[in-house]
């Protein structure tokens, strides 16, 4: 097998509604969308999505790495299956004149851009062979100890900032809805968390079934390490189980002190985009959890090196998700979560309740309690709709 086209689309998608955390507000997101095409005829799909605040990534910066990367001479030689893909995706480098700083230290600059490429040449290489996606967790030894075939799996709701009667209807349809979990963002300025909180579990703390729904925080950078402690002290009565990224990166290590003595799990999430970030947060001791998420953390097989890696420390693991995923991302999103065990908390999939244009055929949205099946067809398990990817392209370029 050989790639034989490569394609970029820049595409802005919108949302149904705002989403708003500590750290940014949108109403539309820009992504990045890769198609590659085999001598086969296999076509594959990919996506990422650039976060300045994240990764140091912009649409633009991702854009430009693309061209300036010499992809050609670094993705075209041929290979005769999954596994030989997966080595020839192994050597990838991308590299431009906006590769400097902080984020390349950490080797998390071009991620989004890397999980793109990545995606859609796994694609194309499972559909040659007719297996999923998932195949690939099999395929990698790293992954062995956290290796675990599922039929479905149950994805957890989430609450972003909003009005206090927005937060309301939210919370209820959350219970209506029935799931078992749900993260609620916190830290914006102007809202009182504890108000906020106690109302959302007022409404949550109905037992249905003989369950009581988890209820967990993400402060988005928005707290620091003076005043976590205080912040966090009237809300722990509440009943939360854990704590994500409530200091800025730069204040992470701070963190090491603390993770001891406040009482409930710490969870990284902008500090954890790389292997050095996460050989970092082992070696400091700075967190209990790591937020997993694809095009953050460089594609489907870094992402199950991180998993290892926590396993392997003895911490836990969520798979999370960006606002404005499409149907390609959360299809690449549930084949890692369908073959990898021990996921604390489980995001995405959100598709028909929040963007405009999935960008897929089929509506794999999860359903009731969150609860979503296997995705069994090759590759990712989904057809990419080109007329709805063609209502929002916003420029397109041919790598090769």
């Amino acid at each position: 097998m050989r790639l034989t086209q490569l394609s970029a689309y820049h595409v802005r998608i919108p949302l149904k509604h705002q989403v708003r955390h500590a750290s940014h507000a949108r109403t539309e997101t820009d992504s990045l969308v890769v198609r590659c095409e085999l001598d086969t005829g296999a076509i594959g799909w990919g996506e990422g999505l650039p976060r300045q605040y994240v990764t140091g990534e912009t649409i633009d910066t991702a854009w430009a790495l693309l061209a300036e990367s010499e992809l050609a001479r670094q993705v075209t030689e041929p290979f005769d299956d999954l596994s030989q893909a997966m080595a020839l995706i192994e050597r990838l480098t991308l590299q431009g004149p906006n590769a400097a700083g902080p984020f390349v230290e950490r080797g998390c600059f071009g991620n989004s851009a890397r999980c793109a490429i990545e995606l859609s040449l796994l694609d194309a290489a499972a559909r040659s062979e007719g297996v999923p996606l998932s195949r690939v967790t099999e395929l990698l030894p790293e992954a062995f100890a956290i290796r675990e075939s599922k039929s479905h799996v149950q994805y957890s709701a989430a609450i972003t900032a909003m009005s206090l009667w927005g937060t309301i209807v939210r919370a209820w349809k959350i219970r209506l809805y029935g799931f078992h979990q749900c993260k609620v963002k916190v830290g914006v300025e102007g809202v009182d968390d504890s108000l906020l909180l106690g109302r959302i579990r007022n409404i949550l703390s109905a037992v249905r079934f003989g369950l009581r729904v988890d209820l967990r925080i993400d402060a988005n950078e928005a707290w620091t390490c003076g005043n976590l402690e205080s912040k966090l002290a009237p809300l722990l009565a509440i009943g939360i189980t854990s704590l994500e990224q409530p200091v800025p990166h730069a204040a992470v290590a701070g963190l090491a002190k603390l993770r001891g003595q406040i009482g409930i799990p710490l969870m990284l999430d902008e500090s954890l985009c790389s292997l050095t970030d996460a050989h970092r947060a082992i070696e400091s001791g700075t967190c209990d959890l790591f937020n997993i998420r694809l095009s953050k953390c460089g594609g489907f097989v870094n992402s199950l090196r991180l998993a290892a890696l926590a396993h392997q420390a003895g911490l836990g693991y969520q798979l999370g998700c960006q606002v404005g995923e499409t149907g390609i991302l959360s299809a690449a999103g549930r084949q890692f979560a369908t073959s990898v065990s021990n996921i604390r908390y489980l995001e995405g999939s959100y598709d028909r309740h929040l963007v405009r244009e999935r960008l897929t055929m089929e509506d794999i949205t999860f359903g009731r309690r969150g609860v979503a099946p296997a995705l069994a067809g090759p590759g990712l398990g989904i057809e990419v709709d080109v007329e709805a990817l063609g209502r929002i392209i916003v420029r397109e370029r041919r790598l090769i």
